[in-house]
């Protein structure tokens, strides 16, 4: 009697992001400049972190350093730190060019910020439309909140409320 050895089927998980080219999100495009455009629209929003090489230990017998990737963390003049985030390639190559993008949505953005323990993130730093997203704001978008226009001004809104 054979037994035949089981049979797996290898796949990949299916790009989040298929066809992405690079450019803005059309949702974030025409918003850009916009404080409560752009927080409407960036957790669902495509962005990118960016990833850079980290030099560390030089290896035990002598030879190379160690690298390591990681998303960039800015620190502010008060100790505050904010996760960086960019609206296309290009703004990010502008900003430095040997960093990888890294396509996300803008709440896994938020998420990954406040993972780190930072407590803002800038979006688009070096560009005339920066913006910095801190505090609750980061907490909403984090949360899969939805910044909603109101008689009397926004309202962050959870879904389901």
């Amino acid at each position: 009697m054979t037994t035949e050895p089981p049979q797996h089927e290898r796949s990949l998980a299916e790009p989040a992001f298929p066809g992405d080219d690079g450019q803005v999100d059309p949702a974030l495009a025409p918003v850009l400049g916009d404080r409560d455009g752009v927080l409407a629209v960036l957790g669902e929003a495509r962005v990118f972190v960016p990833i850079v090489a980290v030099l560390g230990e030089r290896a035990a017998n002598g030879g190379d350093k160690n690298a390591d990737m990681a998303a960039v963390l800015m620190t502010g003049a008060d100790g505050r730190q904010a996760l960086l985030a960019f609206t296309s390639v290009a703004a990010l190559e502008a900003w430095n060019p040997q960093a990888r993008p890294v396509p996300v949505h803008g709440q896994a953005a938020a998420q990954s910020a406040l993972a780190e323990s930072a407590s803002a993130i800038v979006l688009d730093l070096g560009q005339p439309h920066w913006q910095v997203v801190e505090t609750d704001d980061l907490g909403h978008l984090a949360a899969g909140d939805t910044l909603a226009r109101t008689a009397t001004g926004t309202a962050w809104v959870r879904p389901g409320d």
